[in-house]
């Protein structure tokens, strides 16, 4: 075992009397948008890239660049390899590109001037993922000012697609990743239980996602005279859509849940265990009143969460309200979005929700599939010593001991390259807690929460170097 975490009161100092300087860093970071979803500015990415690998470099890692894979929006790499070879080698994970922001008018203050209040910095990305960036530059820093080495060895890649699904990750692996291969990865893009209730995450679930388009029409007809006989194409895709679902809200594309992983009995029991309150999750959720929670009744609400897919129409395109006229449109289009659960297979469940979006649009309109992402499920078992390592560095740190739960999120870089590093082990640690809004309108990062997450990765540094910490 290591030595007690207590022994580190330097580090815990160097790291506290620089917090004001990682915050201005965090701030910095924010105000790039770096937005990688289509049709935003790719400088953006370019610029948020080298804010970040600058950032890593005056926090005293080496070796820095940016890896490209062929038209990948840029990663940061940077390492510190001198701890010795008898020390595990850690690869510390996070990315810098961001969600776009929707309506900016209904933020609280602009989405891209990071703003705090009541103990949050508000902003998109201060927390998904920028604070996780810093994060790990925070702990290296601490270590180096406090004692010039760090315990293990240390490589840090920042992703800039994660948001859009990681297209290029296969790319990126083939191209980079015997430079990347570590003996223990560590990502800080997860949520924790609640504020000040730190969590290790051993569930994710994957992710498919599609663009449809129904047409019917070569050009718009007016809606009196045509109306009737004339199928509306935009109602067909409602249709189409509505259909992929029951009417609990359980995804309905026949086949499509036959190689779903059942829960564990252990996985049921640590569901159990958490203090869960529906009505709390309710209020976290934001759900109005009446609005009821969908999915199996006979289910735990986690296990739905995070154990069962689930459909979402990310995005609708017809005429806007305040534009339209009385006219059926000739096309509609929506982007539509799966999240898969444990045990299936993204390329299979990318292939069934294409075929029957191709097949069952109403009246014969012409439908038009066009995949994108294909993101499998990960799932461990959170057990073994560099787990145990986790876990003591998260309750040193919050002063709580840790939980471990499932997300119902996605993190494309886990699964392909714990499975390409021979299956070493995946931490998976959180500066999000259930008011963070990552996504949506009005994210925000819990400040206390943010630096006992730097104080743990620092920790966690230490707590890796113990005997057999850096392995399954």
């Amino acid at each position: 075992m290591a030595a007690e975490t207590a022994d580190l009161a330097d580090v815990r100092e160097a790291l506290d009397a620089r917090m004001p300087d990682h915050r201005a860093a965090l701030e910095r970071l924010v105000r790039i948008p770096s937005v990688s979803a289509p049709g935003h500015d790719p400088d953006q990415l370019r610029r948020s890239a080298e804010a970040s690998l600058d950032l890593l470099c005056e926090a005293g890692l080496e070796q820095g660049g940016l890896l490209a894979a062929d038209g990948a929006p840029p990663a940061v790499y940077a390492d510190w390899l001198h701890a010795g070879d008898d020390r595990p080698t850690v690869l510390c994970y996070a990315h810098h590109d961001v969600q776009p922001p929707g309506d900016e008018g209904l933020w609280s203050s602009p989405p891209f001037s990071p703003t705090e209040r009541d103990g949050r910095l508000y902003g998109r990305g201060a927390a998904d993922d920028k604070a996780g960036i810093v994060v790990h530059a925070a702990a290296v820093d601490a270590w180096l000012r406090a004692r010039g080495r760090l315990p293990v060895n240390v490589k840090v890649i920042v992703e800039g697609e994660e948001e859009t699904g990681s297209e290029h990750l296969p790319a990126l692996l083939q191209r980079h990743g015997q430079r990347l291969r570590a003996d223990v990865m560590v990502l800080t893009d997860a949520v924790n239980w609640r504020v000040g209730v730190p969590s290790l995450t051993y569930l994710l679930r994957g992710l498919v996602d599609a663009v449809v388009e129904v047409r019917a029409l070569d050009h718009a007809l007016h809606s009196g005279i045509y109306g009737g006989p004339v199928p509306d194409p935009v109602t067909g895709l409602v249709k189409l859509l509505a259909a992929m679902s029951d009417e609990r809200g359980v995804v309905a594309i026949p086949g499509f849940c036959d190689d779903v992983r059942e829960p564990t009995g252990a996985e049921r029991e640590r569901m159990r265990s958490l203090d869960f309150d529906t009505d709390r999750f309710r209020r976290d959720a934001g759900l109005l009143d009446g609005v009821e929670l969908v999915g199996e009744p006979d289910r735990h609400p986690l296990e739905r969460l995070w154990t069962r897919p689930s459909v979402t129409v990310l995005a609708v395109d017809a005429a806007d309200v305040a534009g339209s006229s009385a006219q059926i449109l000739p096309r509609a289009r929506a982007r539509v979005s799966v999240r898969l659960a444990p045990g299936q297979d993204a390329r299979r469940a990318s292939d069934l929700l294409c075929r029957w979006l191709e097949g069952h649009a109403p009246w014969g309109l012409h439908v038009t599939v066009t995949p994108g992402a294909a993101v499998g499920p990960f799932a461990a078992e959170p057990t073994g010593p560099a787990h145990r390592a986790a876990a003591r560095a998260l309750e040193a740190a919050y002063g709580h001991p840790a939980v471990l739960v499932g997300v119902g999120g996605t993190i494309p870089f886990v699964e392909p390259f714990a499975h390409a590093f021979g299956g070493v082990p995946a931490l998976l640690t959180g500066v999000e807690d259930p008011d963070t809004r990552a996504h949506g309108t009005d994210e925000s990062l819990h400040l206390a929460d943010w630096r006992n997450a730097c104080l743990a990765q620092a920790l966690l540094l230490w707590e890796l170097c113990g005997p057999g910490a850096g392995s399954a």
